[in-house]
């Protein structure tokens, strides 16, 4: 009924036409005086052909949109699945559509180049910038004094970062390097943890963590990666007290910590691209991102995240290991 109201709006011209012609016609007959009939039935047979006119111009109409409806992406075969030109207007269209696509696959192309461009230069440069890093790591590890401690602790931050810049690159790429299979969890939870032991050791924070004796269908570098990350964020926005891993309810790893937790307000969009939040811009360092690429990891893995916290009394933020998305390799 709508695309019917809509053809009517389109042909309106051409049946308003009809109708004056019509009632000129009519008006002649009257004029001379002619027979009821004379004019009856020429009226009636111009009424069937401009219905059957009407309904025939309809269903071409309609054959063309459904046609066009069925093109869902604007790709290579657009060119080859539009409708035959039927007049000038159409050809019209068709040759802007065709202009349209080369200058689209144009800006895809350009897109891609210069996105490859940019990871291959952050690769490089990650891979020249861990050189230096693990140089200053080796020189701390002769030393063991708070500063060199302090020190480390900060190293290891940047290390941080630096990964944080090739994951941020590598989440939009085709070969991101996912390996999924069955993966002991404490495995996971003990290398995350112990990265960041001298924090917790020099922070006076305690570690509330029992051995979990869970199996996990994941990837171990990307899962891991969002564990380190969310300790980081549980041991920056804990001054004091304590972060403890637990698993709940099935699947649910848990990590909780007693921090200054997070304003209801911001809450629901931690997650977002770039989103700090009343923490974040108390910090004045933080970005935006961890918890993002958080969220992206999880969603590729088959993995859901989400936070639950109140202010002062902390957060919790719960990783569901389902595994109904995954196959094993």
């Amino acid at each position: 009924m709508i695309f019917w109201m809509k053809y009517m709006k389109q042909r309106r011209r051409g049946i308003l036409a009809g109708v004056l012609f019509f009632v000129i016609f009519t008006i002649s007959f009257v004029l001379y005086q002619l027979p009821v009939k004379a004019v009856l039935y020429p009226a009636i047979l111009c009424l069937f052909l401009g219905i059957l006119f009407v309904l025939l111009d309809f269903r071409r109409v309609k054959q063309k949109h459904d046609h066009l409806s069925g093109i869902q992406e604007f790709t290579d075969l657009i060119t080859r699945t539009l409708p035959i030109v039927d007049g000038i207007e159409d050809e019209d269209y068709q040759t802007l559509i065709q202009m349209l696509q080369r200058e689209h696959r144009k800006v895809v192309l350009d897109n891609q180049r210069t996105y490859s461009e940019l990871v291959d230069y952050y690769t490089i440069w990650v891979h020249q910038i861990k050189t230096p890093i693990a140089s200053m790591r080796l020189t701390l590890q002769n030393e063991d004094t708070a500063l060199s401690r302090k020190l480390t602790n900060d190293l290891f931050r940047i290390e941080q970062y630096v990964e944080m810049v090739l994951t941020f690159l590598r989440l939009n790429s085709e070969s991101t390097d996912y390996v999924i299979r069955e993966y002991d969890l404490d495995g996971i939870i003990r290398q995350s943890v112990k990265k960041f032991a001298g924090e917790f050791i020099s922070r006076k924070i305690s570690l509330i963590y029992e051995p979990l004796h869970s199996t996990v269908l994941t990837d171990e570098k990307w899962l891991s990666f969002v564990m380190e990350q969310v300790l980081s964020n549980a041991l920056k926005y804990t001054p004091s007290g304590s972060i403890s891993i637990t698993m709940e309810s099935g699947d649910r790893l848990c990590i909780r910590d007693t921090g200054i937790g997070i304003a209801p307000e911001d809450l629901p969009r931690i997650f977002e691209h770039g989103y700090t939040g009343y923490n974040g811009r108390a910090d004045k360092k933080a970005s935006g991102i961890g918890l993002y690429l958080c969220k992206r990891i999880c969603e590729r893995l088959g993995h859901g995240i989400k936070a639950e916290s109140k202010i002062d009394a902390g957060t919790c933020i719960i990783i569901d290991l389902s595994r109904e998305h995954l196959e094993v390799e």
